[in-house]
This record gives structure tokens, sequence and C-alpha cells, in this order.
């Protein structure tokens, strides 16, 4: 049997969608990878490279003509959307249902693109894997998909997430000029991040906490983001907001082993790597209590009302501050974390490829 992956998102982006690519690729190795031509080339043996750029207008046809000639069994479309045509069977995965729950925070080339086309993405597959229950049950409420057609696989954490010692931290701190024990972000500049909610949430924990740590936003710039520049102004934060765009992909475990807490109090969540890597490194979390971030983080750290800045204030305030609470959150965030491995979600998909084609 033939089964492919559509991987080409790998060529234009490195984290989320893409890291789930790359890790099924890795883990399941009977896999061919459908590869973007401007992707540098590998030894791989199984490997397509395709022009067809991902999200392109004409993709779900152009796609599909290329594919014929490979003769495929199946094609999972990690990215949501598969082809037309193009193999005898189709498995997709659905990430999330954010552009539904709240197209007023996408742009129109992404509602086109995603919202568009889901209702006809879910009824050709054959089988529709997601990344937590949270998203299964919005599949079945807002599309109507049959509760038997959809498997859950959480994703995983990487092994290079975990507590390490001073030394390996301090050096990474101090080239980026950075204070031991801040409050992290890290996810895109975009808005059902609510990243202005963090905002003025860390607005009024100054007010609290004239000593409070700086806030240190990791990240790249996605849609509709030039608000959240604006707002740090407004609030008059520019000397205790620090931006890291594009940090190094090395740097994150230090990153991670240097802040006193993670938060993520998005609008929405899909699955939500940031707080499963924060876990991995002992480092307590806020996150919001919408989306698959509670199936996530669980009881290891705090839930808040995205909406609710005085929650999201008092909820930093005590990760700050509370030891006992801190004590215990990381000690159980190491705990839950290590039930997050690439190879169980790898092990789920292939389970799903092979019910495909029996």
């Amino acid at each position: 049997m033939k089964i492919a992956i559509d991987a080409r998102l790998t060529a234009y982006r490195e984290g989320g969608i893409a890291e789930y690519m790359r890790r099924l690729i890795e883990h399941i190795p009977e896999l061919w990878a459908i590869q973007h031509r401007r992707k540098p080339r590998t030894d791989r043996d199984r490997q397509y490279y395709a022009f067809t750029p991902p999200h392109h207008r004409l993709e779900r046809i152009a796609l599909g003509v290329e594919l014929l000639p490979l003769r495929l069994d199946l094609l999972h479309a990690a990215d949501f959307i598969p082809p037309l045509f193009g193999a005898k069977h189709f498995v997709i995965t659905v990430h999330d249902l954010n552009f539904l729950h709240y197209p007023q925070f996408q742009t129109p080339d992404s509602l086109r693109y995603y919202a568009g086309q889901i209702k006809a993405a879910t009824e050709q597959a054959a089988q529709i894997m997601a990344d937590s229950e949270a998203t299964k049950i919005d599949l079945c409420n807002m599309l109507g998909v049959p509760a038997e057609k959809i498997t859950v696989h959480m994703l995983g954490v990487d092994p290079m997430y975990h507590p390490l010692p001073a030394d390996q931290v301090q050096p990474v701190l101090d080239r980026l000029k950075l204070p031991r024990g801040y409050i992290l972000f890290v996810g895109t500049f975009e808005p059902r991040k609510n990243l202005p909610g963090l905002l003025t949430a860390y607005r009024h924990l100054r007010d609290e906490l004239p000593d409070a740590p700086p806030l240190v936003i990791v990240g790249r710039r996605g849609w509709l983001y030039e608000d959240i520049f604006r707002k740090v102004s407004e609030l008059g934060l520019d000397a205790q907001v620090r931006w890291l765009e594009d940090a190094a992909f090395a740097d994150m475990p230090a990153l991670y082993n240097g802040a006193a807490v993670l938060t993520l109090p998005s609008h929405y969540e899909g699955f939500g790597f940031p707080p499963l890597e924060a876990m991995a490194c002992g480092v307590p979390t806020v996150v919001s209590d919408r989306g698959s971030l509670p199936e996530v983080v669980a009881d290891t750290g705090l839930l808040i009302d995205p909406d609710d800045s005085a929650a999201l204030t008092a909820a930093l305030r005590r990760a700050l501050t509370d030891s006992a609470f801190r004590d215990r959150s990381s000690a159980a965030g190491l705990q839950r974390s290590s039930q997050f491995t690439w190879q169980h979600t790898a092990q789920i998909a292939r389970e799903v490829y092979h019910k495909v084609l029996a």
C-alpha cells in the first residue's frame, strides 16, 4: 500500500502544523512525503516534490493532477484540506475550527481557504483526526460530522524540552539581555492569541506589583497584528515588554527554563504547544479555559477566562508569588507532559491509515 502525507507546508513554516507533519514523517518511515519544490532536497527515499504551493486557490485541482502518477492508495492531508483527487482514499487532520468560532480574527484569504472548504473536506475524508476532544466536539456540533468518523490523537512534545541546569540557561539569557524569572508568552502575534488582553492584565499586575518581572513575548507576526504593538505604547509598557521575533529554535528550551511562568490566554487553541513545552521544562502555566488548553494543562496550571482581565491578573500574581503553587505546578507539569509523545501520536495515525485501507 502506498501511503503519503501532504507536507508542503514544511517548506514555509517551522512550528505548529508543520511540526506535526515533520514528526509523523519521522515516526512513520513507510510514509511518502509530498514536499514543495522550494524545500531543499534530502536523501530520504520516499519523497515527491510538487510544484503546487500550499493554500493556492487552485491547489485542490493542481495538486491532484500532480499526484495522479504516484497511484496513491491513501493521502493524509495534515493541513485540513485535501485535493479533489489524486489518491484512492483521503484522511485529514482538523487541528481546530477557530475560523468558524472567530471569523473576525481571520484574514479574507484564510476564511476563503479554511472556512470556505472545510465542510467539503470533512465529507470527502474517509476518516478525520483531531488534536483534541474539544475539536472533535466542534466537528460534530458545527459541521455535523459523525463521531465514529473522528479519531482524537493528542500531539507530542520534543525531548529537547526538559529542565536545564543554570549554566545552560544563563548564557542564552545573557546574550538576549533577559533577567531570569520573566513572564513568557510564546505564539504568533495575531488576534486569537489575545495579546491585547494579556497586555492589559500585565498593566494591572504592574500597578499592583511595581517590581513585577518583564513580559517577554516570543514569536512571529501573523495577521492583523498592528493593534498589538500600539497597545504596548498606549499602556505605557514599552520599557517592560520585550519582543523576541523569530527567536532561534535552539534557544527555546533555555527561554522556557528562564521563565517564572508561561501564559497563553488565547481565545481559542486547537492544541497549544507552548504550555506543553513549558510544562516539560518544569515551568508553571496560566492559560485560557477554552478549546483544547484544559485538556493539555488539566489541573497542573491555572485556567482563566480570556475575557476576564482581572482573573488573568490574579492568576499571574499567584504564579509569581505563591511558592507552594509554583512547586506543585512544576512537579505536576513535568509528570503530565511525559504522557505526550510523538511516538503515540504517530501510532494512532498509523492505525487510522490501516483502518481506512482495510
